[in-house]
């Protein structure tokens, strides 16, 4: 049996932290993402959508990490 590392709370924090900045990150981009549509720069708004979306999965992935282990 392998000893656990002294470190691994602190990793698993980490991880919960950098997810919970992710999802905050992808709130703000997908709750202004808004503007760029009218303000007539759909492209602009659909490329921030769509950035949102992947640092919330991002996010929601570690974050479950981090709460699973």
């Amino acid at each position: 049996m392998t000893p656990t590392p002294p470190d691994r709370p602190r990793d698993l924090r980490r991880k919960r932290l950098v997810g919970l900045l992710a999802l905050g990150v992808a709130v703000v981009l997908l709750v202004s993402s808004v503007t760029w549509f009218g303000t007539g720069q759909p492209v602009v708004g659909f490329g921030q959508l769509s950035l949102g979306v992947v640092l919330a999965a991002v996010g929601a992935v570690l974050y479950g990490r981090s709460r699973r282990a």
